[in-house]
């Protein structure tokens, strides 16, 4: 249930009102941005909403009990002040949304509709469309550990403990988007930085991360292919850092990082194949149901 300030319900039991719409967006990195639909700016709580952004709602749902409801938002990279490089980053990924209705006659005058959090974003060539996923999203968050025979912990995490270095290399040769080659890297194995981090610390990608999809070592030429295109075009002389990759089975965590006493899964949970074998009606002993250990 929603709660109206005296002031604000009486304003809107008039016969016309001065009603506008405010959002804030705050990003995970402390950043915030205000927008309204008024013809002018406006502000309150610190926080300045600029008018003449095109940014407006588009549809909104409401769900009852645990569902998700949200809405979508509509904008312009130009009007807005985003960028689709920003975008591109995931600078805007979860970010957290607040949307109110303001008398913009008497800003004092204010309630707030809806929180949420920033979910899928579609981009075009000049406009942008945002997901907003209200609160009840948390409800589909996996929570608990699952038993799994991989590692539910992330290399260099509390929960792995392993100490992760990151090597720093530049790039010498790239196609602009998902394939480089690199300096300073060759004494690394072939492999060895396959699904681990990449993170660019100059040019134009600055701040852009992705995982490795393959890492190659041949002949003294190292090359690494992406699995996400960068936001903007890599270049020869582009520096960035990588960190090892972890397979998350229990032979990787055992001979690459000597950390198998923190393994965080199930290496001996039996397969599927094991578990639809069934037993032989025949010799109900035999095979691998005779009660006794599966690693004898």
């Amino acid at each position: 249930m929603r709660t109206l300030s005296s002031a604000l319900a009486a304003h809107l039991s008039g016969e016309a009102t001065t009603l506008c719409r405010c959002w804030s967006l705050t990003r995970r990195d402390g950043a915030v941005l205000g927008f309204t639909d008024h013809d002018r700016d406006l502000a309150f709580d610190g926080i300045l909403y600029r008018a003449g952004s095109g940014l407006e709602a588009a549809e909104a749902t409401a769900e009852l009990g645990f569902a998700t409801g949200g809405g979508e938002v509509l904008g312009a990279f130009v009007a807005s002040g985003l960028s689709e490089a920003e975008l591109s980053r995931g600078l805007y990924d979860d970010a957290r949304v607040s949307l109110w209705l303001v008398n913009w006659a008497a800003i004092g005058q204010r309630a707030l509709l809806e929180t949420g959090f920033v979910g899928e974003v579609k981009r075009g060539d000049s406009h942008f469309s945002a997901e907003v996923r209200g609160l009840g999203k948390a409800f589909d968050e996996e929570r608990g550990g699952l038993y799994i025979a991989s590692c539910s912990a992330d290399l260099g995490d509390g929960r792995c403990g392993a100490a992760i270095g990151q090597a720093q290399a530049s790039v010498a040769t790239t196609d602009g988007r998902l394939t480089l080659t690199a300096y300073g890297l060759a004494g690394s194995a072939d492999g060895f930085y396959a699904g681990g981090k990449l993170s660019f610390t100059s040019g134009a990608s600055l701040g852009f991360a992705t995982e490795v999809k393959s890492h190659r070592n041949a002949d003294g030429v190292v090359s690494f292919q992406l699995w996400q295109a960068a936001p903007a075009p890599i270049a020869a002389g582009d520096a960035f850092t990588v960190s090892a990759g972890c397979g998350k089975s229990f032979a990787t965590c055992r001979s690459k990082f000597g950390n198998g006493v923190n393994f965080r899964g199930f290496p001996h949970l039996p397969g599927n194949d094991f578990i639809i074998g069934g037993v032989r009606a025949s010799d109900p002993g035999a095979g691998p149901f005779d009660g006794g250990s599966l690693f004898r």
